[in-house]
């Protein structure tokens, strides 16, 4: 028998008996009972078995599964301990979901795919193992992490760990293009490279000269950026991986460059076939200067790229467009464009309303948050990466003559309702800096030589956080509320504060900074300033008995780190991002991300074999009522619980709107007495309040049509961690 040959399992027609009420009730049961055949008709028949496991892992590195090399810098003894404890530890998957994914996604198999080659605790044995590069106290850390669900590597680092025949261990990337044609050769290049490794990939199009700009002194002569996006498009559709995945990107372009309306309006369901975009993802960069100007109902005037370069003397990313604005306004000399600033907020909130798209990044919040040296002028697939990045300059062979630094994305994520019972919140964290720094260390892109530079430059990681409703739902906490936001902050400054001395320990024994870390704040402490001035610890009688048994640092302790911080600096450059995690959360049998449920009853379509049930994690008659839809919760509430945290991120949080084609009645204020249709004002109010906020980024608008069905629902698979 062979997974080819399944037939009769009861498995899939169980799952779906939870969709089913009985008695008003939901037959929760029916998943344990489904979660039992799954194991018992699918994984136990079907997994290779072997006399012993030093017999297995021989077989494994002759037969091209795994390397060699990893394996080889411990003592198998010493392997076998891992798995000792591992064992030790009962791990049992919670439901057929999570049992499920992991065996259709993540486990090792034969390379006919008909058998099994690990469960879950051979492929955190691996990863510890791996991660931990021949230490042995470290890997048996990152064996307790994983094994006991506090930590959850990213997916591409999750699977590919230890394999011989893998991708990257990396998730995603950010490249940006100048305004001449080799650079757009050397971005489309990359692209493809990129896509063909996996990952989605970020590109910054705000630099390129807008339609009818000059070429050679040649009036009307640029295509502008449409065109370079088609080309895109075509090649993230043609680098797929051989067919296994859809190539992903995404584009971003400043609301004051000149090509924004044909930008957004190439993602519209009506747009001409020749510059519509079907699959490439939008976003657009927001200055502060375009609030003020929409709040004051003001003309906008959009700015041609090629004469801001030209006067300023960097690319147009570069250039303070809020501090420059009147300027730019009031010189002859750069060609300008005036629209209304209300007319191009309405234009965003339809596309969002029929698309999802595009995504805001508050490009001079992220940056006034900015403790780098350096600009922010981009992000990612999936809007929670924001790192500096400097241009690159290429001549006519497709040589760099100037090497910038672009990004690729090493994430990893906590389990908060796991992490918040660990015995050691502190030392958990480090051994989780210690594993994303290996990755770090090992990422090596070189098609790519600006990511491959700013990797090695920056040393950047992303450590986040999912399952935010299921702790708060467990501990009958409503989302939204004052102890839930006190709850969120507090949870993230213990992060940053644990990330930060992990760091500052690994750049003391290796005696090494990030780049330029001398013209960082936290070189002059002025990073940590709000930190020792303010106690940032729980207030509530509830939050501080959640935290009880937790070490939460004070004033002191901070101010101990920051003399450490100024003393011998930081390894890492960024540290924490908050990804959407949608796909690993299931194995972790938690909430995805920091947003709401969708449903208690999420019911989920995968390939090949329809639609599977998964309840809410911790589901029972007395967390039900704390576990709300998104759909139905007030979206400033989202906002306020995600501008928490961000307060303590230094790179951003993949926030999605969640909103009814109708709204539900009593939701918003500003409804009353109104049609109960969503509306764009609706969004424009929601983004202003965000920004308001201190949000550096907002991902898709989902939308839940009155005929059940959801817009801008896709997810990029290589960031959902």
């Amino acid at each position: 028998m062979g997974l080819s040959d399944l037939k009769d399992v009861t498995y899939y027609d169980l799952n779906n008996e939870i969709n089913i009420p009985v008695d008003g009730q939901i037959q929760l049961d029916k998943d344990k009972e489904a979660l039992a055949a799954f194991l018992r008709e699918n994984v136990e028949p079907n997994t290779k078995h072997f006399a012993s496991l030093k017999e297995r892992y021989q077989y494994l590195i002759d037969n091209d599964y795994l390397e060699k090399k990893f394996i080889n810098k411990y003592n198998f003894s010493f392997i076998e301990k891992v798995y000792d404890y591992l064992k030790s530890q009962s791990f049992h998957f919670k439901t057929f979901m999570a049992a499920y994914k992991f065996y259709a996604q993540y486990a090792l198999k034969t390379d006919d795919n008909e058998y099994y080659l690990e469960n879950f605790i051979d492929r955190a044995a691996v990863n510890a193992l791996y991660f931990a590069d021949g230490n042995e106290e470290l890997a048996m850390s990152l064996a307790d992490e994983i094994i006991n669900q506090r930590y959850q590597p990213a997916t591409p680092s999750f699977l590919n760990a230890g394999r011989k025949r893998r991708g990257e261990l990396v998730s995603c990337f950010l490249i940006q293009t100048t305004d001449d044609m080799n650079t757009i050769g050397r971005t489309i290049n990359s692209a493809l490279q990129l896509s063909r490794i996996g990952g989605g990939v970020g590109i910054n199009l705000s630099n390129l000269r807008a339609a009818g700009d000059p070429i050679k002194h040649i009036e009307g002569a640029a295509s502008g950026v449409v065109p370079v996006m088609k080309l895109l498009e075509d090649s993230f559709s043609y680098s797929n991986q051989l067919g296994q995945r859809q190539g992903a990107g995404v584009v971003y372009l400043s609301l004051f460059h000149p090509d924004i309306i044909s930008f957004l309006s190439a993602k519209k369901e009506n747009a001409d076939e020749k510059i519509r975009v079907k699959t490439l993802s939008l976003g657009v960069t927001v200055p502060d200067k375009f609030y003020e100007l929409v709040r004051n109902d003001d003309d906008m005037y959009l700015f041609s790229p090629y004469d801001v370069e030209r006067i300023y003397g960097k690319p147009f990313s570069y250039v303070d467009i809020t501090k420059e604005y009147d300027n730019m306004v009031n010189n002859p000399e750069i060609k300008k464009t005036k629209i209304k600033a209300r007319e191009l907020e309405t234009e965003i909130s339809k596309l969002q309303q029929e698309s999802g798209y595009p995504y805001i990044i508050n490009i001079d919040t992220a940056n006034r948050a900015n403790p780098i040296d350096g600009k922010i002028v981009m992000s990612n697939l999936c809007s929670e990466i924001m790192q500096v990045q400097t241009p690159s300059t290429v001549n006519n062979k497709q040589e760099y003559v100037k090497l910038g630094t672009d990004i690729s994305c090493n994430l990893g994520s906590t389990n908060m309702v796991n992490m918040m019972a660990a015995p050691n919140f502190g030392h958990s964290i480090e051994s989780m800096v210690r594993a994303l720094t290996f990755v770090t260390d090992h990422s090596d892109i070189d098609v790519v030589p600006s990511i491959q530079r700013g990797n090695h430059l920056a040393h950047t990681i992303g450590l986040g956080a999912m399952g935010l409703h299921s702790f708060l739902a467990k501990n009958q906490i409503e989302y939204g509320s004052d102890e839930s936001i006190e709850f969120t902050s507090v949870y993230f400054m213990l992060l940053n504060y644990w990330t930060l001395k992990a760091s500052n320990q690994i750049a003391k024994e290796r005696n090494q900074t990030f780049h330029q870390f001398e013209k960082s704040q936290y070189a002059d402490g002025s990073y940590f300033d709000k930190y020792v001035t303010k106690d940032w610890g729980p207030k509530s009688e509830k939050v501080k008995a959640l935290f009880d048994g937790i070490e939460v640092p004070s004033t002191k302790d901070w101010a101990e780190l920051k003399a450490a911080v100024m003393k011998d600096g930081l390894y890492h450059q960024n540290r924490l991002a908050v990804a959407p995690n949608g796909s690993i959360s299931y194995i972790n049998d938690t909430t995805a991300s920091l947003h709401p449920i969708i449903s208690r009853i999420e019911e989920r379509y995968e390939s090949k074999i329809g639609k599977i049930y998964y309840p809410a994690p911790y589901l029972s008659n007395d967390t039900i009522k704390y576990y709300k839809s998104a759909y139905d919760i007030d979206m400033r509430k989202v906002i306020d619980v995600y501008a928490a945290a961000q307060e303590h991120v230094d790179q951003s949080l993949s926030l999605t709107l969640f909103m009814r084609s109708t709204i539900p009645e009593g939701l918003y204020e500003w409804k009353n007495g109104r049609t109960n249709k969503m509306s764009t004002r609706d969004l424009n109010i929601l983004r202003n309040y965000a920004y308001y906020k201190g949000i550096k980024s907002l991902y898709y608008v989902r939308t839940f049509t009155d005929d059940q069905q959801e817009v801008g629902a896709s997810q990029c698979e290589s960031c959902v961690i």
